[in-house]
């Protein structure tokens, strides 16, 4: 189970399906047409400045203002940016790795994740088998017979099918014994995107919550059921969720790591839910033995209990049997397929058209196999001196980081020692992993493409389960190569840059310094300040929580992130929708104090190498190619309903608001581009934690 707290430069949620042809040679025209090789991106793109705006007034669109009259999203996007560009351009050539395995395995790995692929891609199987793949799961809820059965059919239906409901279940890293691994549950089990589409009464959330049930109604006569039955159960499946998401911790209160870390025993636990039997559920989990566990929201379990014990065992059923044609409908027939596309892409996200069958096939082998994968994709699109140059990079930023504790005026000496301490012990993980994942245990076939995703299912859940109570691994990775994304790491204090990044526009090793530090650079710089963030800052140099501010400066400190939550909540990205500046609160400081960090490590090299700041390319200083270039990983564009979306459930704040509540609260960026107090993007009042 993925760590409830993983803090990311960018969240990339695009819910990719997979389709399927009956033949490989098909996957060479997915939608009736060949792949398109898309266009490399490349690092300070000229032509996408504006230069009829004012850098001063508004620098993202000076920065990005004709980027994005140029790039409007495509029918298959929700949000089209940089990071989308840079993501198209790795998914291409991890298809041309796939189509090349589907088509002429040269080893068994490739045979394996080129058969995943070819079934992926087979869609007359997938039209003419329907729902039968998913009977059985199906017929196993039907044989449901009294109450005290759930806890081994909802173990079954986790291990055996990937299907989650009513609650998550894992192994996670101790938060306060970072070298142990340890039993997790945690709430779960809503279909919607957040609690608050279910709880939020306004004119918005009431029609989605009723397009919602439109939606649910029709996967049940999908799957066989009359008219009237159809909305019996939709109606029984709200009503459970709803009352769920009444029970469910807030996302903010979640960010917390004291709000998710209680350790029980499991007595204890069946205190919580007496109706719900955890000695069948954990006994079908085929786990090694444990006598404790973090329950990390207890009143959910209250309230689930109370789900358990109040509602009919038919009720129950119609909700398990939603949850499971949910999980699949995106890989069944096109009738499941488009209905699934049309609620979740097109009426919650506004995606125009569905997203082609090769993508989304190379996307699923990519999120299912991808140290096999990745293995290969390495090998063609990472050379040794891309990591090499990454390393002097990231030994940089480390200075200029325990620069800037040095600096700071509002810290005492107690606290800096510890900070220092921390940054010591960061490691790092640059491109893939030491050791590749063994996945000669997974069942493939070439026919069977919800088999494989059953077996796959399966295959990780054994992989995770036999985790517990082992050392914790420190040269895992929760990212697949290819990858345009990097991470910090609380648990494991590291930062982690898969190889997809480490290219334009993030990284060019052709570029000026200037561009490189703006762009990689600002990543780098952010994701070691999530070590120092409001959630970061709870954990210690072992990966422990742990106390180890001073009173006087943690109070100086959330001082410091009021600032920003106040400043952050002030964003409007669509009108009537404000940003949630608690929720983008780890975020919204790790971006604030990269640049800074980012920028001091550009100024000792430009120092080290010789060269004046203001000497000019293309007919900009230093300083300014610096903030174009970062302010450029952020040029994009967003449908009207993915922001309000992401207002609810992304930490990230729109990259609008990366760009400009970044600068106007950093001087040097008002100093290089001429700037007068005042001025948006120069204001009196600022904001500086680090």
């Amino acid at each position: 189970m993925q760590s409830l707290r993983l803090a990311s430069v960018l969240l990339l949620c695009t819910g990719f399906a997979i389709a399927q042809n009956s033949t490989i040679a098909a996957a060479d025209q997915p939608s009736g047409s060949a792949p398109v090789a898309p266009m490399a991106p490349h690092s300070f793109d000229l032509s996408a400045i504006d230069k009829t705006a004012d850098p001063c007034t508004d620098f993202f669109q000076y920065a990005c203002g004709n980027w994005r009259k140029a790039n409007p999203i495509p029918g298959d996007q929700v949000r089209w940016g940089r990071f989308n560009q840079l993501s198209e351009y790795n998914r291409y050539l991890l298809y041309l790795d796939l189509k090349k395995a589907a088509d002429a395995p040269q080893t068994p790995l490739q045979q394996k994740y080129g058969d995943f692929y070819a079934a992926c891609m087979n869609t007359d199987v997938a039209n003419q088998l329907g729902d039968k793949p998913i009977q059985p799961i199906l017929a196993h809820i039907d044989s449901l017979t009294d109450k005290k059965q759930l806890g081994l059919l909802l173990a079954h239906m986790q291990t055996d099918a990937g299907v989650p409901a009513f609650m998550r279940f894992g192994v996670e890293q101790d938060q306060k014994d970072s070298s142990k691994q340890i039993a997790d549950t945690a709430q779960g089990g809503l279909s919607l995107p957040d609690r608050d589409y279910y709880l939020e009464d306004n004119p918005h959330m009431t029609k989605i919550r009723g397009q919602y049930h439109d939606y649910v109604v029709q996967m049940f006569k999908l799957i066989g059921d009359s008219d009237d039955k159809a909305a019996a159960e939709a109606k029984s499946v709200i009503e459970i969720e709803t009352a769920l998401a009444k029970g469910s911790m807030p996302r903010v209160e979640l960010r917390n790591p004291d709000n998710v870390y209680h350790i029980m025993k499991l007595a204890e636990l069946d205190s919580l839910t007496p109706d719900f039997d955890w000695t069948a559920y954990i006994g079908a989990l085929d786990a090694p033995h444990f006598d404790t566990l973090n329950v990390a929201t207890p009143e959910y379990f209250k309230t689930l209990n109370t789900v358990i014990a109040g509602q009919s065992l038919d009720n129950i059923k119609s909700y398990l049997r939603f949850r499971t044609v949910n999980t699949f409908a995106p890989w069944l027939s096109s009738n499941f397929d488009d209905a699934n596309f049309d609620f979740f892409q097109k009426t919650l996200q506004g995606q125009a058209e569905q997203t082609a069958r090769w993508k989304r096939c190379t996307a699923l082998t990519d999120r299912t196999m991808g140290e096999a994968v990745g293995q290969d994709w390495v090998k063609e699109n990472f050379p040794p001196s891309a990591k090499e140059n990454m390393e002097k990079l990231v030994a940089a930023l480390k200075v200029a980081l325990a620069q800037d504790i040095q600096s700071l005026p509002w810290m005492s000496e107690e606290t800096r020692k510890q900070a220092e301490v921390k940054l010591d012990a960061f490691r790092q993980k640059i491109g893939y992993p030491d050791h590749w994942r063994d996945y000669s245990k997974l069942e493939v076939k070439r026919e069977d493409p919800i088999g494989n995703l059953r077996r796959a299912a399966a295959f990780h859940w054994d992989w995770e389960v036999h985790h517990l109570g082992k050392p914790v691994d420190e040269k895992e990775w929760t990212m697949t190569p290819p990858t345009v994304n990097a991470y910090y790491n609380d648990g494991l204090n590291d930062i982690n840059f898969p190889a997809g990044i480490l290219q334009p526009p993030f990284f060019d090793n052709t570029k000026d310094p200037a561009v490189n530090f703006g762009g990689i650079g600002v990543v780098i710089g952010h994701e070691m300040t999530h070590g120092f963030d409001d959630q970061g800052s709870k954990f210690d140099a072992k990966g422990n929580v742990k106390q180890w501010w001073t009173p006087t400066d943690q109070k100086e400190f959330e001082a410091r992130t009021d600032c920003e939550v106040k400043e952050y909540s002030g964003f409007e990205p669509v009108a009537g929708t404000h940003l949630n500046g608690r929720l983008t609160l780890g975020e919204n400081t790790a971006d604030n104090g990269g640049i800074r960090i980012a920028y001091q490590a550009l100024l000792s090299t430009l120092a080290s190498e010789h060269t004046s700041p203001d000497k000019k390319i293309d007919d900009y200083t230093s300083p300014q190619r610096f903030f174009i270039s970062f302010a450029q990983v952020w040029c994009e564009n967003r449908t009207d309903e993915v922001q309000r979306q992401s207002a609810k459930t992304d930490p990230h704040s729109p990259g609008q608001f990366r760009v400009n509540g970044v600068v106007q609260n950093f001087d040097e960026f008002g100093k290089a581009f001429g700037c007068h107090k005042g001025q948006p993007m120069m204001p009196d009042n600022s904001c500086r934690v680090w």
